[in-house]
Formats: C-alpha cells, sequence, structure tokens
C-alpha cells in the first residue's frame, strides 16, 4: 500500500481518470499474461481460510473485483495474483458501443469517491466471447471464480431487452461460472426501466428459460444467475422485485450500482452520472440488511458500494452480505486493497469457528 499512495497512485492522479484506469488495466493484463509470476503472486497473496460455498461455486475467499473496472475481459487472469477471491468482468452488452461522450469519468479525492457516466462502453458480447475462448482453450480452469456482467445496449428499444440479454448470455455461457443481469446503471436511458416488474418479470423469465434449455441440452447445471439492483429504489420496489427472483429460483442478488443521490458535499456537485465510492456505503448496507431481513439471510447477496477498507467490508458483511466487491477502493487504496480486506475477513471467520 506504501509504494502505491507514494509513488503510483500520485502519478495516476496527474492522468485523466480514464486514461489511468487504461494504464492499470494494461499493467494487470501484462502481469495475466505471464503465467509464470502470475502464479507465484497468486501463491504468495493467497488467504488462508476456508473457501465460501454459495450457489454451486467455492470462492477462495470473500472479496471480488466488481464489474466495471474490467470491462473487456482484458486483465480477469491477474485477479488471483493479488489476492481476490473472484472477479466479475463486463458489463457486456450484445452490440459493441463506445459509450457516453468524453468527459465521463471524475474523481473527488477528499470524499473518496467517483462520478462515472460511461454508458456501458465495451467491445460487445461476440468479441469479448472470442477473447474469453482463446484464453480458455489454454487454461481449462480459472483459479477463481469469474462472473460475466450484460447489459442492454443503448440502441436497443426496452421491449427487445429480453432478446438482447439472452443473445449474450448464449454467446457468453460457455465461460461464466455465474451471470450478474444488470438493469440498474444510471448511465443508459431506460434501462432502470428493467427493474420495475412488468419488465422484470419479463426479462428474468426469459432468461431462466434459455438457462434451463440450455442445461438441458448439454446435460450440466444451470449457471448461477443473479440480479444487480440500484441503491436508490423504495423498499416496496425491492419487495417485488425479491418475489420475482425467489419464484424464478434465481441465485442470488448483488447490490448495489451506484446512486444518483448526491448527500452531502454532493449537493452542490453539478455532474452527471452515478456516485460510487465512500458516500456510497451507507446506502448500500441499508439496502443488503432489508433484502437479508426480508429473505430471512437464505438469499445470497453480493455486497458492493463504498467498500474502502476492512471496516466498511465488515460493516457489509454485518448487514448480511455473503460475497463482497470493489471497484472505487481500488482507484483510492490500490490493487492489494482485496487482500487486505480478505485476510480481516478470514481473521474474522476463524474467530468465529
Amino acid at each position: 500500500m506504501g509504494i502505491y499512495h507514494k509513488i503510483i497512485r500520485p502519478f495516476l492522479f496527474k492522468q485523466d481518470p480514464e486514461r489511468a484506469h487504461t494504464l492499470a488495466v494494461f499493467a494487470l493484463k501484462m502481469i495475466g499474461e505471464i503465467s509464470p509470476l502470475a502464479g507465484l503472486m497468486t501463491y504468495w497473496n493467497r488467504v488462508e481460510m476456508s473457501p465460501i460455498e454459495i450457489f454451486g461455486l467455492k470462492f477462495p475467499n470473500h472479496i471480488g473485483i466488481a464489474a466495471g473496472f474490467d470491462k473487456n475481459a482484458e486483465c480477469f487472469k491477474a485477479a488471483g495474483a493479488f489476492g481476490f477471491g473472484h472477479v466479475e468482468i463486463g458489463t457486456i452488452t450484445l452490440h459493441r458501443q463506445p459509450g457516453n461522450p468524453k468527459p465521463r469519468l471524475f474523481r473527488f479525492p477528499k470524499q473518496e469517491a467517483v462520478i462515472n457516466r460511461m454508458g456501458f462502453n465495451n467491445d460487445g458480447a461476440q468479441l469479448i466471447a472470442q477473447r474469453l475462448k482463446k484464453h480458455y482453450s489454454k487454461h481449462k480452469n480459472s483459479n477463481i471464480p469469474l462472473g460475466i456482467n450484460i447489459g442492454k445496449s443503448k440502441i436497443t428499444p426496452i421491449e427487445e431487452a429480453h432478446e438482447e440479454y439472452v443473445a449474450s448470455f448464449k454467446l457468453l455461457a460457455d465461460y461464466a461460472d455465474y451471470f450478474t443481469i444488470n438493469v440498474s446503471s444510471p448511465n443508459t436511458p431506460g434501462l432502470r426501466e428493467l427493474q420495475g416488474k412488468e419488465h422484470l418479470l419479463n426479462l428474468l423469465g426469459t432468461l431462466k428459460r434459455a438457462n434451463v434449455e440450455r442445461a438441458r441440452k448439454l446435460g450440466t447445471r444451470e449457471i448461477p444467475m443473479l440480479l444487480k439492483i440500484a441503491p436508490d429504489l423504495t423498499f416496496s420496489q425491492i419487495d417485488s422485485i425479491l418475489t420475482i427472483i425467489q419464484d424464478l429460483n434465481f441465485a442470488g442478488i448483488v447490490a448495489t450500482n451506484t446512486t444518483l443521490k448526491r448527500p452531502d458535499f454532493f449537493e452542490t456537485t453539478d455532474c452527471a452520472g452515478g456516485l460510487s465510492g465512500r458516500p456510497l456505503l451507507s446506502f448500500s448496507a441499508n439496502i443488503i440488511k432489508y433484502i437479508s431481513a426480508q429473505t430471512q439471510g437464505k438469499l445470497p447477496i453480493i455486497g458492493v458500494g463504498g467498500i474502502m477498507d476492512p471496516v466498511c467490508a465488515e460493516k457489509m458483511m454485518d448487514a448480511g452480505a455473503s460475497l463482497l466487491q470493489v471497484y472505487t477502493g481500488l482507484i483510492y487504496k490500490g490493487p492489494f486493497l482485496g487482500k487486505e480486506i480478505a485476510n480481516a475477513l478470514a481473521w474474522r471467520q476463524r474467530k468465529w469457528v
């Protein structure tokens, strides 16, 4: 953490935020491509603890990299080398798209926050599937679970969204340990409408049928599917969502995406987009606590939003999260934040045993 704070972060913070992100992805990609180095780092940075078994998968520790960091499956191979227990790539849309106009990523260092309006910039499901196929043709198994986060292209009408998600699912299914269905980004027009009861039931029902059909055809189990929700929902809206995902036997929920709320310092900030980082923590934790209570702790929850250190992580776990993910925290704390948090939670696990 010292080298990152004294040398690397000052250098990166002199760059445009999006360029800094590109440099970080490139650095991790290079580490992931050097198999002996990645293997040595994975061994050195492993966290000693009992694996966490959730929705049919084994996670070596609680902490993962959230979607948004590795949008195009370029550097996910390096996640384990830094002590992470899983990684989620994407958000991936069926159609390749450039995203929203730049500038679209803004840092707020004093608040340890970021506002982004990226707009699902990615290479598209077909190209990313080819990239994953190339990787898995060389490596039969990944050392940590890989989640694939899928969303709606900007050009796709809301009425046709279910068809696009299914098309992306079919292209990417061979490479996913689990899928996250993203209907909650604030940066694609109309996307959050998919959280409404009618659209959501159609979308998730269609995906469920495609998943069952694939499993039956291949003689395999269904791929676990989770839904990623916004922190700006009311409790009644969450109740409706929980009913749908439980009726369809979805594997779990990811809570939460970025927020459109502007608390405290951000009340006077004229910057459109989703807010992430430390100010999001209380919103996400409250949503997780509510979901956990409503489902008697039986629905697996991946907690994401505002996790900047082990104290934040423990707050999310206490709220009811089963696993955690970070992204903005990596910007401010560096690539070994995952290992730091994982070790703290492993100690906590041992203390409880």
